[in-house]
């Protein structure tokens, strides 16, 4: 019995290749374009298939109650979190592929897609899901699920349950040990470093670091990050020239990264609509650019973490940590006799 492999076999070529039946061709109407257009959405998909074992990756490794913060697990967690940015990239510039079909491309066969839709990708509502993306946070919550089928909706509504990316950085984050002791002083220099329109941040910075658990944000949205996490993770962007700091560091980067390049995909998609159907209906029956800015304002998965940039104070203004801290931020030295 043969062990070899086939490339054509192992990528399953000919169901990949044979995924192909332009609406336009069935119906005797061909037009060009659409084989183009059933390409880079298939390529959509398949790009959040891989976003999706990515982060769940990414969970379970932060799901670990002692998971070490100079570990080659959280180099794991960098590393794959860095890739889903990267592909993010590739979906922003997909669009430029597709912006090679002109509207009156598109018109060739538009209405024959009715009521086929982006919006009902199912895949994309559930990576938003498992990245942190909460139901209440939602905009249209009372549409966004209602183009789908039963077993779809089943599959979201049960991975909301779950909890997220973004609510397994919170754990994480609250468990650090660093910086407890220095906020009073921090705080102190925080103020002194407001201009005199700015001194309504000190209100906010209280709200924020020494709030209640999960209180409501300053937009009156319910908070995803508590004030424990909150500190932990301005720490660690205050002194993250520190050893054991560059790796957290690293991953509140990288799902800063993740948003901006999910932001850039959404503008990029919205101009692209407004491109290519200016104000009509999308063929799912939202509102299309409109809905699409709508989402683009709303959906920002990690902006608290983005909004601790508004408390950072400038090196020179730092408190010098003490022995003690400094010396658990270091690498521990070895013996040579080990």
């Amino acid at each position: 019995m043969s062990n070899e492999v086939h490339y054509g076999d192992y990528l399953q070529l000919n169901k990949i290749l044979g995924a192909q039946d332009p609406e336009s061709f069935r119906r005797g109407e061909p037009a060009h374009d659409e084989m183009l257009f059933i390409v880079i959405h298939q390529a959509y998909e398949l790009w959040f298939k891989q976003l999706l074992f990515e982060t769940e990756s990414v969970i379970r490794i932060m799901q670990q109650p002692s998971l070490n913060d100079n570990s080659p697990e959280l180099q794991t967690v960098v590393h794959r979190l860095a890739r889903c940015g990267t592909i993010l990239k590739v979906l922003v510039h997909q669009i430029d592929i597709m912006e090679t079909m002109t509207p009156m491309d598109f018109l060739d066969f538009r209405d024959m897609l009715r009521p086929a839709s982006g919006f009902q990708s199912w895949q994309f509502k559930l990576l938003e899901a498992r990245l942190g993306l909460k139901f209440q946070h939602r905009y249209g919550q009372e549409y966004y699920i209602s183009q789908l089928r039963q077993p779809e909706i089943d599959i979201i509504k049960t991975a909301e349950r779950e909890p997220s990316l973004l609510q397994q950085v919170n754990s994480w984050l609250e468990r650090m040990p660093f910086g407890e002791g220095f906020w009073t002083g921090y705080r102190q220099r925080y103020q002194e470093s407001l201009a005199d329109n700015e001194k309504s941040n000190l209100e906010l910075f209280d709200r924020i670091f020494f709030g209640d658990a999960l209180p409501e944000g300053p937009s009156g949205e319910g908070r995803s990050l508590s004030s424990p996490a909150c500190r932990a993770a301005l720490f660690i962007m205050l002194y993250r020239g520190y050893p054991i700091l560059q790796l957290p560091f690293q991953v509140l980067n990288q799902l800063l990264e993740i948003d901006e390049q999910l932001s850039t995909w959404r503008y990029r998609h919205m101009s692209m609509v407004h491109r290519m159907i200016g104000t009509r209906i999308g063929t799912g029956g939202s509102t299309g650019k409109d809905y699409l800015g709508a989402a683009l304002n709303k959906h920002h998965l990690f902006k608290e973490i983005a909004a601790l940039t508004s408390f950072l104070i400038e090196r020179k203004r730092l408190p010098q940590l003490d022995a003690d801290v400094e010396r658990r931020l270091g690498f521990v030295s070895v013996s040579k006799n080990f």
